[in-house]
């Protein structure tokens, strides 16, 4: 099958390791007096340098982490508010022709059950996801070499193609899946997929090309160089993430930044999200059980907030590894973008014994259902669960987003139109409960709106919406 071509030979490294090191090196011990001048430089909302960032994460002074998280909060609130973006994964495939050492769907994994969804069981389980009100899907796939880019863009339309007897249809298809050529890019882009996401996993690359035994994945330049790719191929918003416990959290945060930079340097614009999993335990993967850099909270804490701050325009995104306890914290400090009511195997929305260590790429920490989530992201934290997808269809997308989101222009369709999905949502799918929690929410976002022309505009479509109108935005 086409579009599976790849070679690293002419690319360049630009994670130069030496200089990762000179900068943690540097970081080693700060003094308090230089912590206090990086976060005053982080609260002009203007990014952070990576040797900025390491001596933040150098920082052992309890008292200066604790100003470190809140200059986090305080940035991530003028800039996002109280809106926080909400997604599905969809798993399409755990088949994979990779041998990495910390992941279930590992190709020598025999006690694994593969599955590949087809068309229809794609369109059974968009159905599910869109009865429960998603709008969002980010689609993973195994990185299956008989699994090119003119299939998996068949895949998407497949997702798109459904329609649920509410007002049911995925409005948004971000894609996790094996770095392709330009051409297989262009595939992708051609069929409308939102953001390419793929994760370098670990920046070091000794630990790196010791735990990708075999596979495609084995390059680690090819894969350093999808992003580059991506945007050639006409996809302006990509989103990267490492794989923490695997090396030096330092050295992986410091990667990411280095590699943000890099994409701004060559395409004007730098990530449009970044993700940040840890290590979770994964069948027949003994390394996930016994991570060789553990992260504890307090060090996950950290990399969140010193992220949002060196970042601060980029999504910050958190998936259901985590429990609800922590990711109330994390979002408090720095995420988005969050998952909810995830299930990691192909079918999985479909399958009532959903809890099923043979087929799933790992353990979840938040198995509550997307419900749940959204009364408890509504009424005990105050925020508005968003599934907005106007920018993108408007074109406000790649450097455009980042220059409207830069000027603070963006709030301005941001919270409103999160606050209408938000509405579709309670009218549609909620629960009798979290349709209580979520209208008082509302209330209380109208009634302290500050722009009373944009006020108008919104109470009008939300009027709207009350007397059946669907899918309305700014």
């Amino acid at each position: 099958m086409k579009n599976n071509a790849s070679t690293s030979d002419g690319l360049v490294n630009f994670i130069d390791e030496k200089t990762i090191r000179a900068e943690m090196e540097k970081a080693t011990n700060p003094a308090p007096g230089l912590i206090r001048e990086i976060l005053a430089k982080a609260r002009e909302r203007q990014g952070l340098d990576p040797d900025e960032a390491a001596a933040l994460l150098g920082n052992r002074n309890r008292d200066l982490d604790t100003a470190i998280f809140e200059t986090a909060r305080e940035v991530k609130k003028g800039i996002y508010g109280n809106r926080l973006v909400v997604f599905a994964p969809l798993y399409i495939t755990n088949e994979c022709g990779n041998q990495c050492a910390y992941c279930g769907f590992n190709a020598k994994n025999d006690d694994l059950e593969r599955r590949t969804l087809s068309s229809e069981e794609i369109r059974k389980e968009v159905t599910v996801l869109e009865d429960q009100g998603h709008k969002r899907l980010l689609l993973v796939y195994g990185e299956h070499p008989r699994f090119g880019a003119d299939w998996i863009a068949q895949t998407v339309r497949d997702v798109y193609s459904v329609t649920s007897a509410k007002s049911g249809e995925i409005r948004r298809v971000n894609v996790n899946c094996a770095p392709l050529d330009v051409e297989g890019f262009r595939t992708l882009h051609e069929v409308g997929i939102g953001t390419y996401q793929c994760f370098q996993e670990t920046y070091h690359r000794p630990t790196y090309e010791k735990l990708h035994v075999a596979g495609r994945k084995k390059d680690f330049l090819w894969r350093l160089h999808a992003m580059h790719r991506a945007q050639e191929a006409g996809i302006d918003d990509v989103g990267m993430g490492a794989l923490f416990g695997l090396y030096d959290p330092i050295f992986e945060v410091l990667g990411l930044l280095h590699h943000a930079h890099r994409l701004e340097l060559d395409w004007g614009v730098g990530p449009h999200t970044i993700s940040f999993p840890r290590l979770e335990p994964a069948q027949n993967a003994d390394i996930a059980y016994n991570p060789p850099y553990p992260t504890s909270d307090h060090e996950f804490k950290k990399i969140v907030a010193v992220l949002r701050l060196a970042v601060p325009y980029t999504g910050l995104i958190l998936t259901t590894r985590e429990n609800a306890a922590l990711r109330k914290e994390l979002v408090e400090m720095g995420v988005s973008q969050l998952s909810g009511g995830s299930r990691t195997y192909p079918g999985a929305y479909s399958d009532p014994e959903y809890d099923r260590p043979d087929v799933q790429q790992f353990c979840i920490g938040d198995s509550r259902s997307l419900d749940e989530v959204i009364r408890s992201i509504a009424g005990e934290h105050g925020y508005v669960p968003s599934w907005c997808t106007a920018c993108y269809r408007l074109g406000r997308t790649g450097e455009h987003f980042m220059e409207l989101a830069k000027t603070g222009f963006i709030q301005k369709f941001c919270l409103p139109n999160g606050l209408l999905t938000f509405k579709e949502y309670l009218e549609d799918y909620a629960s009798e409960e979290t349709k209580k929690v979520g209208e008082a929410l509302i209330k209380h976002e109208i009634d302290t709106y500050p722009d009373p022309d944009r006020k108008r505009l919104l109470v009008e479509r939300l009027t709207r919406m009350e007397a059946g109108e669907r899918d309305l935005y700014l």
